[in-house]
């Protein structure tokens, strides 16, 4: 199958990594947005064809599939681009940055029958996975789920340090993956929901902190704590609390309680996310994080929203 991949910065690099491991799977086109990296970024990884337009990188003879690794607030346009080019669609998270434009790539998704997916990559760590196993089997018991998600970023760099083209998001893109995790583990129970917001940075004009909480209908608590202006090890951090033990999960690791590894099975998150886009492609069926099925998480995002609006 013939790829476009559209994103030269930190997550096309990563996607890529894995593209260049599957058979059958070929990236003819790079679309980017700065023209001196893309230009690297194709060199580097062979890829024959490469423009700063989309389009043009979709038109490519035999190209199937885009994968979106662009910023945020491209996500949903594009998407809606591609399809209406009869292009499948792999969307890096979020899939928008409001309800609204959620809805409108779901429901695009829903008329052209094309297969479009969410990077979802917190439902793919076999962590994650192995935890909602044995809840489903009735051998863990949630309690309280709290989530720390830290990174520093008062500047506008990428994770090559180099400056970013876009704003990043504590809600709509952070919040976004343990939101619909907490969804996804709970099989998309009712929740209530809260939020509060810490003042805007003064230069990049977006707030740095935040504390989301959420609660079940059975009762199971869900609780994050967010910043962008941590300093030390950053990334998101999870602690699952229930009745039988104490989990650590941070990425694709398990610990229980006393920090003792837990032996896991199956790939890591972005390649078995990748892996499942194709497979989807291939038996012709939904894939698991489907725009439809992410929905409920933006609609949580959207409650969330409304609870920062001043009373």
């Amino acid at each position: 199958m013939k790829v476009c991949l559209a994103g030269e910065g930190g997550m096309g690099l990563t996607h890529m990594q894995v593209l260049s491991k599957l058979e059958g799977v070929e990236v003819v086109s790079l679309a980017g947005g700065i023209e001196q990296d893309t230009r690297a970024f194709a060199e580097q990884w062979k890829i024959p064809h490469w423009s700063l337009d989309l389009r043009t990188c979709l038109r490519q003879p035999g190209v199937e599939a885009v994968i979106l690794a662009t910023p945020t607030g491209l996500h949903a346009e594009q998407a809606l681009l591609a399809m209406s080019m009869d292009k499948h669609v792999l969307l890096e998270i979020p899939m928008a940055l409001s309800l609204a434009d959620s809805k409108r790539v779901v429901e695009m998704q829903r008329k052209s029958g094309l297969t479009c997916m969410v990077c979802h990559s917190r439902r793919f760590s076999p962590a994650h996975r192995e935890l909602r196993r044995q809840m489903h089997e009735g051998r863990f018991h949630l309690y309280h789920l709290v989530v720390e998600t830290y990174f520093m970023r008062r500047t506008d760099l990428n994770m090559f340090g180099k400056p970013r083209t876009w704003r990043d998001h504590l809600l709509w893109h952070h919040a976004c993956h343990s939101v619909d995790l907490a969804a996804w583990m709970l099989e998309f129970p009712h929740f209530e929901v809260w939020g509060q917001r810490g003042p805007d940075h003064p230069n990049l004009k977006i707030p740095m902190d935040m504390s989301i909480a959420m609660r079940s209908a059975s009762g199971v608590l869900v609780t994050m704590a967010m910043s962008f202006n941590n300093r030390g090890p950053f990334g998101a951090f999870y602690r699952y609390i229930g009745e039988e033990e104490t989990y650590h999960v941070f990425r694709d690791e398990l610990a229980d309680g006393d920090r003792k590894p837990v032996t896991l099975q199956g790939l890591g998150a972005f390649e078995a996310q990748d892996r499942e886009f194709f497979a989807a492609l291939q038996g012709a069926r939904l894939p698991e994080a489907s725009v439809g099925s992410c929905l409920p998480a933006m609609a949580l995002l959207d409650r969330i929203e409304a609870c920062f609006a001043p009373r």
